[in-house]
Formats: structure tokens, sequence, C-alpha cells
């Protein structure tokens, strides 16, 4: 099993899973760190570059545990959305629903 998983299908996309929690966990360092980042950079500070540096490193390595996730979940909507737009609109024009 891997440690972080990359294939997921609907259902368990839609889960509370470890993936989300490190997602939760990275999300305010990259914001922190840009923040601080950027500031200590404009003082041209060292440590400010660096810290943009990891920063970049932390805001790839989130995107990279949860987008598969987001994906599958976002594929799934659009084609629940489009069944229920195409029921709706047999609705409007007063055709019967299989």
């Amino acid at each position: 099993m891997a440690l972080i998983r990359r294939k997921w299908t609907p259902q368990a996309a839609d889960n509370w899973t470890k993936e989300d929690w490190m997602a939760i966990l990275l999300s305010p360092l990259a914001y922190i760190g840009l923040t601080l980042g950027v500031a200590l950079s404009f003082l041209l500070l060292k440590v400010g570059f660096i810290l943009l540096a990891v920063t970049a490193l932390v805001t790839i390595l989130m995107h990279w545990i949860i987008d598969p996730k987001l994906k599958v979940i976002s594929v799934d909507y659009e084609k629940k959305q489009k069944h229920y737009l195409e029921e709706l609109e047999k609705i409007e024009r007063w055709e019967e629903i299989k």
C-alpha cells in the first residue's frame, strides 16, 4: 500500500482520507510561507528567497497529493449534473421520464 493514494473512485474520493488531512496541514504552511517569503524577499533578505523556494515545493507537494482526488470528484459531479439537466429538460418539455 502506497503512502499517498493516486487512483480514486468517485465513492472513495468522496470520503475523508489521510490525503485530505495532508492537504489541510500543507495549505496553511504554503500560505504563511508565501506571505513571509514575499515580505522578506522585498527586504532583500536571503532567508526570504529560501522560504519562497521551500514554499513552492510545499505547494507543489500539496497539489500532487490532492489533485487526483479533486479531479475524480469533479468528473463525477459533471456527469451527475449533465444527467440532472437532461432530466430537467424532459420535464420542461413534458416528456416522459424513463
